[in-house]
């Protein structure tokens, strides 16, 4: 366990350092600056000029990069230029929304994968074509195509839910509920066909092991067989899918929160890469590279707890 540990905490802060190295230089290098976008097209060379040595976008690069990275270090991940508000301040106030919306489509991608795959491995017929079919379609359609056709859906057409807007779970818990379900289903679906194949392939390699004949001639019973010992063994690639796809989710976010107009992390990291605003894009990075780097832990971790024998001691 210290080993696993030592090695999570070398390789996050490597991690931590490329990320955030590679968003700055990028982020600056981009056509444009916060000065030219401040100014406008009716600005003189004066004042725009003046403004960037204002905002000491005429520093060195490197010299940037690190006051910034020492800042980080002190947990000050800056202000934004245009807002003039913390950095930490702005995430915080949307991380919540956008959370609520990874956790949801993580939960729901879950619960249907892994039951549509149980029904899959078991039957090796008609749901398992199934699977496959909807394991295409899933990888195929595009999230924000499947947003406007559920709008169409079920906010035009069927008005059981709203088209957009955000309702805090602090407020009122059945609007934020009744608010979450097309953007969730938007960002699930194709996790659905994702767990749902490798659940299904997970199983069918142990439903053919030795063990599971000599359970049958025991006499246990079939549910019994799949839920208990089956899908435990099965586990461990369905929670590799799990964490690869919960970290997939984050990069998903930034469409489906613009097509609900969700006050999220993702709308937030739109606008400052338009509008160069280098703290708020760093600091978001930082975030979404934190969150991959717990998510990578806990994976291991839950190796650990799936199958003894990888334990990192």
């Amino acid at each position: 366990m210290n080993l696993l540990l030592l090695r999570w905490l070398g390789t996050s802060v490597l991690l931590l350092f490329v990320v955030t190295a590679l968003t700055f230089v990028l982020t600056a290098l981009a056509p444009g600056d916060a000065a030219r976008v401040i100014i406008g097209q009716n600005g003189t060379l004066e004042q725009y000029e003046a403004l960037r040595a204002q905002l000491g976008l005429d520093d060195p690069l490197f010299a940037r990069y690190a006051d910034w990275l020492a800042n980080a270090v002190h947990g000050d991940l800056g202000t934004s230029i245009f807002s003039n508000q913390p950095v930490a301040e702005l995430i915080a106030g949307r991380l919540g929304t956008t959370l609520s919306l990874v956790f949801g489509a993580l939960l729901f991608s879950m619960v249907f994968g892994v039951a549509l795959g149980i029904a899959s491995a078991r039957s090796k017929g008609f749901l398992s074509r199934v699977t496959d079919v909807v394991a295409l379609i899933g990888a195929s359609v595009p999230n924000f195509w499947l947003g406007f056709i559920l709008v169409a859906a079920f906010a035009v057409a069927i008005p059981l839910f709203p088209a957009t807007g955000y309702t805090d779970l602090a407020v009122s818990p059945g609007e934020w509920l009744r608010g979450m379900v097309l953007p969730v289903i938007t960002l699930g679906v194709g996790g659905v066909a994702l767990i749902a194949k490798q659940t299904r392939d997970a199983m069918r390699r142990q439903l053919d092991r030795e063990y599971v004949s000599a359970m049958r001639a025991q006499g246990l019973s079939e549910s019994s067989i799949v839920f208990r010992h089956v899908l435990k063994n099965a586990a461990v690639p369905i929670a590799t899918v799990l964490g690869v796809m919960f970290i997939g989710l984050f990069s998903g976010t930034v469409l489906v929160e613009n097509v609900f107009a969700l006050p999220g992390v993702g709308g937030l990291v739109v606008s400052a890469t338009a509008s160069h605003d280098i703290p708020v894009v760093q600091g978001v990075a930082l975030v979404f590279t934190f969150m991959v780097i717990v998510t990578n832990l806990v994976v291991d971790l839950l190796y650990g707890v799936l199958n003894p024998k990888a334990r990192v001691v």
